[in-house]
């Protein structure tokens, strides 16, 4: 079992950087690098999942699968918003077969070697297949509204569609831990008086309107140790996983509670979504203008007729990705 080093508990004149040192001195050497290993390659892996990413958008445009989905579309209906859907679930379905060779290295085969995965092939894979059951749905309805909001106002679209992005994006951080989140795991409440009691107190006295502790079944993934506060506007939830639970002292446990409740007290998830809006604000004006150049130059060898075309996805995508990646590094 886990346990804080006495160095590392917190008291009068507590130092969170020796603190910090205490815990990383008991560690062995050949843990410390296999950490570093695995944090580092994970850096790498965002360069090239930006990269990989870009070549899947690049050849649905190239190959004009982009616009044969658009003509699939509009062969089973004539209504703009279900052509839109229609358009987006198979290019979810497309994105996700390209994509799914990288896919399986980060998100099993590499897990797997560095001793976090649990699941076997078939089990994270029905995984994946959720998660692109809810992008399709989604995904699509968030691709309606701003498809909508193209076609209604041509010249300011960009101010409505960063909008649209950050309200769907509130949307899902107030959904996802009631709605979402049990679609993957099994979420129950704590009983265990001896750890739920402390950090239902050390909740109360934070402010945090949470009246249970929530422990989900992660172990069934992965065999790392996790906890959250998520939700907001009456959605607040606190959740510890069962590794921490099982393989933590609970001296230790109050720990990681206490950091992620710090999380909730200072605002983070406010500040996060008015970051978001800034970022989101910044790239839907970079994307105006750079897609209204792209499809100059571009439109006709990729075959989309205009901006209200879905066949344009790949194209604002790839905008974004850039964009996103250029901002955020």
């Amino acid at each position: 079992m886990l346990q804080i080093p006495v160095a590392a508990q917190a008291g009068p004149g507590f130092n969170p950087e020796a603190a910090t040192e205490a815990y990383l001195g008991s560690l062995s050497a050949e843990r410390k690098a296999k950490s570093d290993s695995y944090f580092e390659g994970g850096y790498w892996l965002i360069l090239w999942d930006f990269l990989y990413g870009a070549a899947v958008l690049l050849v649905l445009l190239e190959t004009g699968w982009s616009a044969r989905f658009r003509d699939v579309a509009e062969r089973v209906t004539r209504r703009k918003p279900l052509v839109n859907w229609i358009y987006w679930t198979q290019f979810s379905v497309a994105s996700f077969v390209l994509g799914l060779p990288l896919a399986v290295y980060e998100g099993f085969i590499r897990e797997r070697q560095y001793g976090l995965m649990n699941q076997t092939f078939v089990a994270w894979f029905v995984d994946q297949l959720k998660t692109l059951a809810l992008t399709a749905v989604f995904g699509g309805l968030l691709v309606i509204v701003i498809f909508g909001i193209v076609r209604r106002f041509p010249k300011t679209w960009h101010i409505g569609g960063a909008l649209a992005g950050i309200v769907f994006l509130m949307l899902t951080a107030l959904v996802f831990p009631v709605f979402v989140a049990p679609m993957f795991n099994r979420y129950t409440v704590l009983t265990d008086t001896r750890v739920r009691d402390p950090i239902l107190r050390l909740a109360r006295q934070n402010g945090i309107p949470a009246t249970n502790v929530y422990v989900v079944d992660a172990s069934r993934q992965s065999d790392r140790i996790s906890a959250n506060v998520s939700g907001f506007l009456g959605t607040e939830r606190i959740t510890l996983n069962d590794n921490l639970l099982n393989r933590c002292s609970p001296e230790c446990v109050e720990a990681v509670m206490g950091h992620e409740m710090g999380h909730y007290v200072m605002n983070h998830i406010y500040k996060g979504i008015a970051f978001q809006l800034i970022l989101i604000t910044l790239i839907f004006t970079g994307l105006r203008r750079g897609i209204q150049t792209a499809l100059r130059r571009w439109g006709g060898r990729w075959k989309i007729r205009e901006l209200t075309d879905p066949a344009v996805v790949p194209l604002a995508l790839l905008i974004i990705s850039i964009f996103f990646f250029v901002l955020t590094r």
